[in-house]
């Protein structure tokens, strides 16, 4: 599996898991959809952070994303 795919997909699903949950707390409702998210999101940044080889650095995570839409985009 491709570790920058996990990074990339994990820090999407967490930004979009932060309306999610302000939408659920000003509403005065349990955020349920929004922790499925978040904890999917911490896992599968974990699970990137983990398995490369060398791990990931906070000005290593553009580059993941530069390479993951290259890969995909073209």
């Amino acid at each position: 599996m491709d570790t920058d795919l996990f990074l990339v997909i994990g820090v999407v699903l967490g930004v979009l898991a932060i309306p999610s949950l302000l939408g659920a707390y000003s509403e005065g409702r349990p955020p349920r959809a929004a922790s499925i998210m978040v904890l999917i999101a911490g896992t599968l940044i974990l699970l990137a952070v983990t398995n490369h080889p060398s791990g990931y650095a906070i000005n290593d995570v553009p580059e993941a994303f530069v390479r993951v839409f290259g890969r995909y985009v073209n």
